[in-house]
C-alpha cells in the first residue's frame, strides 16, 4: 500500500460512514488509533500496514456511537468488499486485518502482535469517550508506556494533522 491509496480508502470508508465525521468514532479517531498504532509496531514488530488499515477500517461501519455490537466484523466485512481494487494483502495478512476488525471490542489480550498493535492502538484512546485506559486491558507493553501521552491526546480531542492531511482529509 502506498500513501496515495490512502485517500482513495479514506473516501470509499467515507462514502458509506453514516455518523458524524467528526464524531467519537470517526476520522480524528482513526488518525490517532493509526498514530498510537504505528507507535507499538516500532517496538513489537508489528504489521505497519494492517495496523494503517485497521485505524480506517475498525469503527468504519458503525451504526452508532454507543454500544453496536457487531460493528468490527461489519468494517472487516466492508475490508472485503475493497480486496483487489483498493486494498492489496495475501490471504493471510487479509485474515489478520479481518481478525483485528472483528474482535477488536471483545477485551483480549493474547494474540498475534499485529492484532495486539491494532487493539492496544484503539484502547489508548478511551479517553475521548471519558474511560481512561487500564494497564491490566492492555496487551503490550510499548501501549503500556503510552497510556498518559495517548489518554492526554484523546481527552484534548487531538488531530493529528500530518496523518489526516496523508489521507486527504482537512484537520
Amino acid at each position: 500500500m502506498t500513501t496515495h491509496q490512502l485517500p482513495k480508502i479514506l473516501e470509499a470508508v467515507l462514502a458509506g460512514y453514516i455518523l458524524p465525521q467528526r464524531g467519537h468514532h470517526g476520522v480524528v479517531h482513526w488518525a490517532r488509533v493509526m498514530e498510537n498504532g504505528l507507535r507499538i509496531a516500532e517496538s513489537n514488530g508489528a504489521d505497519t500496514e494492517l495496523v494503517t488499515l485497521f485505524a480506517l477500517f475498525h469503527d468504519s461501519r458503525r451504526a452508532n456511537e454507543q454500544i453496536d455490537n457487531g460493528h468490527g466484523q461489519r468494517g472487516g466485512d466492508f475490508a472485503r468488499t475493497l480486496r483487489g481494487s483498493l486494498v492489496h494483502l495475501d490471504d493471510q495478512r487479509f485474515e489478520l486485518l479481518y481478525e483485528a476488525c472483528r474482535l477488536h471490542t471483545d477485551g483480549l489480550t493474547e494474540a498475534d502482535p499485529t492484532l495486539q498493535a491494532c487493539w492496544d492502538a484503539d484502547r489508548l484512546d478511551l479517553g475521548r469517550v471519558g474511560i481512561t485506559p487500564q494497564a491490566s486491558r492492555l496487551c503490550t507493553d510499548a501501549a503500556r508506556r503510552l497510556i498518559s501521552w495517548a489518554d492526554n491526546r484523546a481527552i484534548a480531542c487531538h488531530a493529528p494533522t500530518e496523518i489526516l492531511s496523508t489521507w486527504g482529509f482537512d484537520p
